[in-house]
């Protein structure tokens, strides 16, 4: 595993400091940690633990904050979220209503968009390994753009595309080889990523492109990392190089109608350096704006991440021979970050004293039978008898979409919360749903076989 990301040498932000941070959340003298009017007590007595918990208020004030920051710097931009990042129907239609669109990078996502109402005109397809299935699926809903990461790929649409006398509107994703300087198993600008094609090769293949039937070249595309949190140099850099792009492509003769920014922007899960929206804008009109063309960005983590939260309960409080254990119901087959990334999330306890009682080191565990299902270690928390409530923030996105039923748990209901209302938007799995489309073969058990 790569090492983990430095974190401050300061002490963790304290309760309030997390909560301010945080306008949908709020502290109440008597009904405790409240997720918009909503106490997430009333939530887990409805609903039961662990669960998902979304603001829809929060997930709008995020996407009108960046469209607004797009707008006052004078570009003419559309934001297509990163469905990857929680691919929630509710989710997705919150945003949709805000007028954004989806980045996709499966079949299964580009259905999620459509169902939660984004129109096929609205929605990007990424990713370096899409089937002869999604290409087809792709070309049937006629969606804006397929972002094309390699000749083979191009050859492969062009053909699918002719085929059903369809047309591919397609950007060419280059890969710039800058450091976005974020973890190494979510950067995906460096040359020995996976992603794209070499900057310097785009100019050959774009003139290709142009002249493959079924494919219409439209721009260029380009996205260097997740979680970028050091600055806006690396978006700089990345932007300048595919300036020259343009600029060299525009010298062939070749149609270049719009730019694809990615996205990436980094979010303070603890207490790292936040890039605001306005930044970004400022990146992309400083490099991009002689161009004269639109942009398009992909946020996923930067919209989804700070408004959704994991409500769990402390299962047992265990004193170890050198820690106190905090054990959940929720685990590393729900929110697998800080097993997989040594990501960390704050928490907080959601009872009303409990947010004002004393505080001792305690690691925050689950119950799954691996040592790397932990939270954290040595955080300071209150005393958390069995039956407490905990709130692990920031979960919305690479949340509940990379769960899984890892020792044959459930996937975790999911509650979005508007103003006063709360609402389940997917029921918590059974255990029946966890064995339904398994069957033994015929010769097991059969003493003739």
């Amino acid at each position: 595993m790569a090492s983990p990301l430095p974190l401050s040498a300061d002490p963790d932000p304290s309760f309030a400091e997390l909560i301010a941070g945080r306008p949908h959340l709020s502290a109440d003298p008597a009904s405790g940690l409240m997720v918009e009017e909503i106490p997430l007590a009333r939530i887990a007595a409805a609903v039961g633990t662990p669960t998902w918990v979304y603001s829809a208020g929060a997930l709008r004030r995020r996407a009108r904050a960046l469209t607004g920051a797009l707008g006052g710097a004078g570009l003419t931009a559309s934001v297509h979220y990163a469905v990857k990042a929680n691919t929630s129907l509710a989710v997705l239609r919150v945003l949709a209503d805000e007028g954004l669109g989806a980045d996709v990078v499966s079949e299964g996502e580009l259905l999620a968009a459509r169902a939660a109402g984004i129109p096929g005109s609205a929605i990007v397809f990424s990713g370096v390994g899409k089937t002869e299935r999604e290409m087809r699926l792709a070309l049937a809903e006629d969606i804006l753009q397929i972002n094309i990461e390699s000749a083979e790929e191009a050859e492969a649409l062009s053909a699918l595309a002719a085929g059903m006398g369809r047309t591919a509107r397609v950007a060419l994703r280059v890969n710039p080889d800058v450091d976005a300087r974020t973890h190494a198993k979510i950067t995906t600008g460096k040359s020995e990523n996976k992603f794209g094609v070499a900057i310097d090769e785009a100019p050959a293949l774009y003139a290709r492109l142009a002249a493959m039937p079924g494919l219409k070249p439209v721009g260029v595309a380009v996205h260097i990392g997740s979680q970028i949190t050091t600055g806006m140099a690396a978006y700089r850099a990345a932007y300048a190089r595919v300036a020259e792009l343009v600029t060299a492509l525009r010298a062939q003769g070749l149609p270049v109608e719009r730019i694809d920014c990615g996205g990436g922007l980094g979010i303070p899960y603890r207490d790292e350096p936040a890039p605001t929206p306005e930044a970004l804008a400022g990146a992309i009109k400083g490099t991009l704006h002689n161009l004269g063309l639109p942009v398009m960005l992909e946020p996923g983590r930067w919209i989804a991440g700070p408004p959704g939260l994991l409500l769990a309960s402390v299962v047992i409080q265990k004193r170890g021979a050198s820690s106190r254990f905090l054990v959940l119901d929720a685990a590393m087959n729900d929110l697998v970050r800080p097993a997989m990334y040594d990501a960390w999330h704050g928490i907080l306890p959601v009872g009303a004293t409990a947010l004002q009682a004393p505080l001792s080191p305690a690691d925050v565990v689950g119950p799954v039978c691996e040592t790397g299902d932990t939270f954290t270690r040595g955080r300071d928390l209150p005393d958390l008898p069995a039956g407490s409530l905990v709130a692990l923030l920031d979960a919305g996105a690479y949340g509940a979409a990379m769960s899984s039923t890892y020792n044959m748990r459930p996937l975790a209901a999911e509650v979005m919360v508007d103003g006063a209302r709360f609402a389940v938007v997917r029921d918590r799995q059974d255990h029946a749903a966890l064995l339904a489309g398994q069957r033994l073969p015929d010769w097991i058990g059969n003493a003739a076989g």
